[in-house]
């Protein structure tokens, strides 16, 4: 099982937090191309949710190339969690770890009253259970 990174995009498509978990995984991205990325993301996740033939979706929730996953939790607020793993990584596995983070990022960091939404997190006691929950490769 390994996990890249993870990223944190607000409901208006920025990224708000990035984590890199392993050196080996994937080439380094400048903050500018991470910004970039998560913008492009967030386009394609509105789209794929607009696809759906029932009328009815939350977009895209797994992204496979060949040697990575994007795995996606839009929360009900609009901010998705994504967590970039191995292709062997099972889905049951990554949801379990964007739960688990999606939790820290409720108790750590939304209801702290310095956080501006929206904003980037600036958080050691995030960062904290965060390394906790992945527990890096």
């Amino acid at each position: 099982m390994a996990i890249y990174a993870l990223w944190v995009i607000n409901k208006a498509g920025g990224l708000v937090y990035q984590r890199n978990f392993t050196a080996d995984g994937l080439a380094p991205l400048s903050s500018n191309d991470a910004l970039v990325l998560a913008g492009t993301l967030h386009g394609i996740h509105a789209i794929t949710a607009k696809l759906s033939p029932t009328g009815s979706s939350s977009g895209c929730q797994v992204i496979e190339a060949e040697t990575f996953k994007l795995h996606i939790l839009l929360t009900a607020t609009g901010t998705k969690f994504v967590l970039l793993t191995s292709p062997a990584e099972l889905q049951a596995q990554a949801d379990s770890v964007l739960r688990r983070v999606y939790e820290a990022y409720a108790d750590g960091v939304m209801k702290n009253p310095f956080q501006t939404p929206e904003m980037p997190i600036r958080s050691e006691g995030f960062d904290a259970r965060v390394g906790a929950i992945v527990k890096p490769a």
